[in-house]
């Protein structure tokens, strides 16, 4: 049950890094000219920026997991 729910969890992340990477990307090509002595695609900033989306989703995805298998399955299926 818990290895279902970060599995998709980590989906939903590998799908929204590749988007949002993408588009910060584009993003920082547009804005260059505002970015007075920075690079627009700082590869540190990049990596750093989905490390930690990648724990939060972990942690956010494995605290409900745990607490539904931890659940009798015919208990919720009574209550629904």
């Amino acid at each position: 049950m818990v290895r279902l729910v970060l599995r998709e969890a980590m989906m939903l992340l590998g799908a929204g890094l590749v988007i949002g990477i993408g588009l910060a990307l584009w993003a920082g090509q547009a804005a260059a000219k505002f970015l007075f002595g920075l690079k627009p695609n700082d590869l540190a900033t990049f990596a750093a920026a989905a490390v930690l989306l990648g724990l939060t989703a972990a942690v956010a995805g494995y605290i409900p997991a745990r607490r539904a298998s931890a659940m009798d399955p015919m208990d919720a299926l009574r209550v629904e």
